[in-house]
C-alpha cells in the first residue's frame, strides 16, 4: 500500500493567483508558510519556517481566490507532487514540489476576525493578528503510569 497525504496548517505567503487552463478550468497557486517551535538541548528555543507552494482546482480554486489574503491562517489537505520542466532560457530541467489540495480551510483574517479557525485547542494565539506563535507544551515529562488507559 501507498499512501501520498499532506495536511499543513498555515500562512499564505501573498495573495492567491487564480488563471484558468485551455480547457477552461480554473486553478489556483499560492504560498503557505509553517512554522515548527523546539527547543534544542541546551534548552534553547529554536524555530525553523517551512514554504509550501499550493495548487487548488475547479471551483475550489474560485472559492480560495475570492477569500483568501496574504497572512490569512489556512488549512490544505492534499497530496505533494513534483513537476519538472526544460526551461526556454537556460535549457536546464527546472523541478517545482507542489501540494495538490484536495480540500481547503479558511482560518482567520489577518485583522482577526474568525472565518472557521482550524481546530487548535493548544495554540497560543497573539493578541496582534490570530496568527500562532508558539505551542505550549507541558513543562513536567508524562510517565506511562500517568496515561489512564
Amino acid at each position: 500500500m501507498y499512501l501520498n497525504k499532506v495536511i499543513i496548517v498555515g500562512n499564505l505567503t501573498r495573495d492567491p493567483e487564480l488563471t484558468a487552463i485551455p480547457s477552461g478550468q480554473k486553478v489556483c497557486k499560492f504560498g503557505v508558510a509553517t512554522n515548527r517551535v523546539w527547543k534544542d538541548k541546551s534548552g534553547a528555543k529554536q524555530e525553523s519556517t517551512s514554504y509550501h507552494n499550493v495548487v487548488v482546482w475547479g471551483r475550489q480554486a474560485e472559492t480560495s481566490a475570492q477569500y483568501l489574503k496574504k497572512g490569512q491562517q489556512v488549512m490544505i489537505e492534499g497530496r505533494i507532487e513534483t513537476r519538472s520542466w526544460d526551461d526556454k532560457t537556460s535549457g536546464e530541467k527546472k523541478y517545482r514540489t507542489e501540494i495538490i489540495a484536495d480540500r481547503v480551510q479558511f482560518g482567520a483574517k489577518s485583522g482577526g476576525a474568525s472565518t472557521g479557525t482550524p481546530n487548535t485547542p493548544s495554540a497560543k494565539t497573539s493578541s496582534g493578528g490570530g496568527e500562532v506563535d508558539t505551542i505550549e507544551y507541558p513543562e513536567e515529562d508524562i510517565s506511562p503510569e500517568d496515561i489512564p488507559f
